[in-house]
């Protein structure tokens, strides 16, 4: 198969994110429930006893076309941060801005549905990510290529392998023409044959114009993909530098690879 071309995008914006005072506060208690008063009374509101600052006081700017890596250990606010530059999630505190769509690689599954076939969570994920119908025609023997699962088309999504699935997500959300890409460690769970080739394509978007956000705890494809890095720890931003020197402060830290 041969690769499709990838757009180039024109740079006229001054930023791609822009996040000032960033923040957002879970409930430890998975039961709790928000109100629409605390909804409301956003960041005025006291933190409570069983709350905690997820995320806060973070503030940065992405230029277009940068390729920044999120690093930090588990649980102190990277796929939170993508989240929230997503839309996924509404912060408590701050502000989020993001100049032109998201292709999100985050939750890669989320959306799919079990007793649909492949085919036709090709054609719903799609289309919820803004693809019309006609698009989609023009581009799923593209999708189905690239994943390389047409012997499983008329197959109920639900009987597939994890890795099968995250085959499906990829060449779906690869094929959006949004500007900003956001990927949260999904890949781990592909063969290395088919990361690879996602690889790829990531690098053909980033030569194309696209702005990526990078969470991982691989060092080398930290390296591979950016050229600058955030480095979150309990929820603040620690470090914001060229991805060198945020890994080795990283590794300084924790002795260990990110």
């Amino acid at each position: 198969m041969t690769d499709a071309p990838v757009a180039t995008l024109a740079i006229t914006e001054p930023y791609a994110i822009r996040t000032v005072g960033l923040g957002i506060r879970f409930r430890r208690n998975r039961r709790g429930r928000r109100s629409f008063k605390d909804l409301l009374s956003g960041r005025r509101r006291r933190t409570r006893p069983d709350e905690f600052w997820a995320l806060r006081n973070v503030s940065i700017e992405v230029k277009p076309g940068e390729a920044i890596g999120v690093v930090g250990r588990n649980g102190q606010g990277k796929s939170t941060l993508l989240k929230l530059v997503a839309g996924v999630l509404i912060a408590d505190e701050g502000t989020v801005e993001v100049t032109g769509g998201v292709a999100p690689l985050i939750e890669i599954t989320g959306g799919f549905v079990d007793d649909l076939t492949v085919r036709d969570n090709v054609y719903l994920t799609a289309g919820l990510h803004g693809m019309t119908r006609t698009q989609i025609d023009a581009k799923f023997d593209e999708i189905i290529d690239f994943a390389d699962i047409g012997d499983v088309l008329d197959t109920p999504y639900k009987h597939l392998s994890s890795g099968m699935k995250v085959r499906i997500a990829f060449a779906v959300i690869a094929q959006l023409e949004e500007p900003i890409l956001l990927v949260d460690e999904v890949l781990a769970v592909g063969d290395k044959a088919f990361r690879e080739k996602c690889y790829r394509r990531i690098d053909e978007l980033l030569a194309g114009g696209r702005t990526l956000f990078f969470v991982s705890h691989n060092e080398r494809d930290l390296r591979r993909f950016c050229t600058r890095g955030l480095y979150l720890d309990r929820g603040r931003l620690v470090l914001d530098a060229p991805i060198d020197d945020v890994l080795e402060r990283y590794n300084t830290d924790h002795g260990t690879g990110s």
